[in-house]
C-alpha cells in the first residue's frame, strides 16, 4: 500500500492504492492526503478571511523533549505527536505562538478537517445570535423553523440541540455499515450513492428520525443534532450557515485564510463536522474563547464552563464516555473537563481537537489522522500533553 506522501502524486491516472475517492477516504492511510484536500472530493463553499488578519506574535520555543506522563508511562512531547499521526501542532500561550509544528505535507495555509470541531464553531455562532438578541436557546426549534413542528424534533428547545440532550434516536457507531451515520454520509455526499432510496438532501432527511427518549433528557452524542442546529440559525437570521460564520466569527476574528464547508447536494451546509480550516486560524478562534476581544459573549463562556444545572448528572446518565472525571458535561458544543479549574475543549474524530485553558491564557490546536476515528488512549495522552505543557510554561512566569 503507497505511503501518504505517495497518494495522488504524480500524473494521473493513479493505481489503486495512491488512489483517493470517496469510499476509502476517511480510511488509513488515505485520509492523510484527503483531510488537506476536502475539496477536491466533496462541493464546499466559502468562508471568507478577514481583510486585515490579527496579528499572532512568536515567542517560539523548542518543547520536542518535553516530558510527560500518561498511562502510567514516560513520554516526550515530540513522541506523542508522532505516535498520534500528528498533521498540524500549535501552543499559544499569552496570545504569542510558543511552537508550530507540521508534518505529513501539512503547511500553515493549508486547510485541513475539523470533522466534529466543527460543532464548536457553529456553537459559537448560536452564541454570538444568542448575544445580539436575535435567538432564543431557550424557545422550541419548530417555532423558529415550522417544517420542524411536524417531525421528532417538535417541542425540543434550541438548547437541547447545542447540549446533545434531544430524544431523536441516531446511531452513530462507525463500525457499523449499516447505522444511521453511514446513511447520511451518502445524503451529505460524504460518502458514493449505492442506489439505495434516501431523502435528496438534509432537511429531508431530518423529518425521517424518529425518538427513542425525552427531549431535554440525559447528554447523548449524536452530530445530526448540531446539523438541526444549523438550520435554525439560517431561519433565525435569513443567512445561510457560510455567510453567518463568515459574518459574526471568521472575519471579526481576523481570520488569515478563508475556511470552507462541505455541501450536500442542494446546497446545505454540513455543520456537524464539515468545516476546513488552517491551523493558525483553528488557534485564533481558540483564542476567542480566552475573551479577550469581547467577540465571544462573556456570558456565553461562563456557560460553557459551568454548565447546566444538571448537566454534569445528564452526562454521567447517557453516554459516560471513558475517561472524563466527575463534573465534566458537554455544553454548547464544547467537552467541559474540569469547571473548577477550567479545561475546555472542541473534538473531532480521527484526533482534531482545540483545548483552551483560560487560568493559564493558553490555547492548543491540533489537526491529526488517526487511523481509526476514535481512540481513548491518543485522546488521554494528547491531553495529558496539552496540561505538562500548561504547566510548564506557567512554570516559566
Amino acid at each position: 500500500m503507497a505511503g501518504p506522501s505517495e497518494l495522488m502524486a504524480g500524473a494521473p491516472p493513479w493505481p489503486e492504492d495512491r488512489r483517493v475517492t470517496l469510499a476509502n477516504w476517511q480510511d488509513p492511510p488515505w485520509n492523510r492526503w484527503s483531510f488537506q484536500h476536502v475539496r477536491e472530493l466533496i462541493p464546499t463553499a466559502r468562508i471568507r478571511r478577514a481583510e486585515v488578519p490579527s496579528p499572532l506574535p512568536r515567542a517560539e520555543q523548542d518543547l520536542d523533549d518535553l516530558r510527560l506522563t500518561s498511562d502510567g508511562r514516560e513520554w516526550t512531547l515530540a513522541r506523542t505527536l508522532a505516535e498520534t499521526f500528528t498533521d498540524g501542532f500549535l501552543v499559544l500561550h499569552h496570545g504569542r505562538i510558543v511552537t508550530e509544528r507540521y508534518f505529513n505535507g501539512m503547511r500553515p495555509d493549508v486547510t485541513h478537517l475539523l470533522m466534529s470541531v466543527s460543532k464548536s464553531v457553529v456553537g459559537t455562532v448560536a452564541g454570538i445570535l444568542a448575544g445580539r438578541g436575535e435567538l432564543d436557546v431557550a424557545a422550541d426549534v419548530g417555532d423558529i423553523v415550522p417544517e420542524l413542528a411536524a417531525t421528532s424534533f417538535s417541542g425540543a428547545t434550541v438548547q437541547d440541540l447545542l447540549d446533545m440532550r434531544a430524544g431523536t434516536r441516531f446511531d452513530e457507531d462507525y463500525d457499523n455499515l449499516d447505522a444511521d451515520v453511514r446513511v447520511y454520509e451518502r445524503v451529505y455526499l460524504w460518502r458514493p450513492d449505492d442506489g439505495t432510496p434516501r431523502p435528496a438532501d438534509a432537511l429531508g432527511y431530518y423529518a425521517t428520525l424518529v425518538n427513542d427518549g425525552r427531549h431535554g433528557g440525559p447528554f447523548r452524542y449524536r452530530s445530526i443534532l448540531t446539523d438541526v442546529l444549523g438550520w435554525v440559525l439560517e431561519r433565525a437570521v435569513d443567512r445561510r450557515l457560510p455567510e453567518l460564520i463568515t459574518e459574526l466569527l471568521w472575519r471579526p476574528l481576523g481570520a488569515a485564510a478563508d475556511a470552507e464547508i462541505t455541501l450536500d447536494a442542494h446546497g446545505n451546509a454540513m455543520a456537524d463536522g464539515g468545516i476546513c480550516t488552517t491551523l493558525p486560524d483553528l488557534a485564533r478562534f481558540g483564542a476567542s474563547y480566552l475573551g479577550a476581544g469581547g467577540l465571544i459573549p462573556h456570558s456565553w463562556i461562563d456557560d460553557v464552563v459551568q454548565g447546566a444545572p444538571d448537566g454534569a448528572d445528564a452526562f454521567v446518565a447517557g453516554d459516560n464516555p471513558p475517561g472524563w472525571p466527575p463534573g465534566a458535561h458537554y455544553r454548547n458544543c464544547w467537552w467541559v473537563r474540569d469547571p473548577g479549574a477550567p479545561l475546555f475543549m472542541a473534538s473531532g474524530i480521527y484526533g482534531q481537537n482545540v483545548f483552551v485553558l483560560p487560568a493559564a491564557d493558553l490555547v492548543v490546536a491540533k489537526f491529526s489522522t488517526w487511523p481509526t476515528p476514535l481512540s481513548q488512549p491518543f485522546r488521554a495522552l494528547t491531553t495529558d500533553a496539552v496540561l505538562a505543557i500548561a504547566d510548564a510554561l506557567s512554570a516559566q512566569v
